[in-house]
């Protein structure tokens, strides 16, 4: 199924090309192939404000995600959206010794699992479900 990309914020190159790769290989191993998704490339201030409008937290993130279930259930091909801040990941690569690309997978993963049901804030548990 296709992978949206939208590249809203382009100061730090991303090859969406790549990023669709990379989506659908995370997909293809999560068992969720044939849905679909979409990804937004914002900016520390744009992803702020989503994280204020809807997590009533006031300060930037690294990656939100928006699933499209009933419930908790998937109810049609559209898995959600992920929206990800390239000044965050960018930030955060460089504290973690990785390149920007590895830590955008790495975004890319932990938002795609958030699609699908997983949720490290509810408990420990969860968050070593999610973490594996």
């Amino acid at each position: 199924m296709p992978v949206h990309v939208k590249r809203e914020y382009k100061k730090f190159s991303v090859n969406a090309w790549d990023l669709e790769s990379w989506l659908n290989e995370i997909l293809k191993q999560l068992k969720h192939e044939d849905m679909e998704l979409s990804v937004l490339l914002v900016n520390d201030d744009k992803i702020r404000k989503l994280n204020a409008e809807y997590r009533e937290i006031d300060r930037a993130t690294d990656v939100l995600s928006f699933p499209q279930s009933v419930d908790g259930k998937l109810d049609s091909f559209l898995l959600g959206d992920i929206v990800i801040s390239t000044e965050t990941a960018w930030k955060q690569a460089k504290e973690h010794g990785l390149s920007f690309e590895e830590e955008l997978v790495l975004l890319l993963i932990h938002g795609s699992l958030h699609l699908i049901g997983y949720d490290h804030e509810k408990s420990y548990q969860e968050a070593l479900k999610m973490r594996r």
